[in-house]
């Protein structure tokens, strides 16, 4: 599988005034998609890239969050790879499987931010990382959610309330980027 352009987007991003903690979680992606042919797809049972999307609306007053199903907390949408290397394209796909939104604007086609955490063991896959690369799209809240079965629930939630619904850094941390661009 072509590693390059991943690797290019990721060292990109490295390159953009990171705060240490996100540096460093960009700094063992970079590592481990070198060290790593299958990085794109989930049978590599130590871990494996995934695209995620940050969805806002057009002023960046709100996200659209999804009460994760498996994982039983509010996250943006996003998910595995499965193989391909365009992470942007696996960003997109997964908002409109997860969310029956079908018109989104790329707010930028660089990686917005990164994440690296840990997933846990069930149903015989064993535990293991997710290297997340998050893109920032808008979309249009009065068009209509259709929920998955990925998920318990949609939302569009206040940028300044994100945190009373998931309060781990991975939100706040998007929250803060998007308060600084407004």
């Amino acid at each position: 599988m072509h590693r390059r352009p991943v690797l290019t987007l990721l060292r990109s991003h490295l390159s953009c005034g990171l705060d240490p903690h996100e540096a460093l979680m960009t700094e063992a992606i970079i590592a481990f998609v070198e060290q790593h042919e299958d990085c794109f797809l989930r049978s590599c049972l130590t871990g494996h890239l995934t695209g995620s999307a940050w969805i806002t609306d057009p002023k960046g007053t709100r996200t659209l969050l999804t009460h994760h199903r498996k994982l039983d907390k509010w996250l943006q949408l996003g998910g595995h790879a499965d193989g391909d290397t365009d992470l942007l394209a696996v960003a997109l796909k997964e908002a409109r499987e997860e969310s029956g939104l079908t018109r989104f604007r790329v707010r930028q086609a660089e990686v917005f931010d990164v994440d690296r955490h840990e997933i846990p063991e069930r149903k015989g896959v064993p535990a293991h990382w997710h290297l997340d690369l998050r893109f920032w799209l808008e979309a249009d809240p009065a068009e209509p959610l259709v929920v998955s079965d990925e998920s318990h629930d949609l939302a569009w939630v206040a940028i300044k309330e994100v945190e009373r619904l998931n309060p781990e850094e991975s939100m706040l941390r998007m929250v803060r980027k998007t308060l600084a661009a407004r």
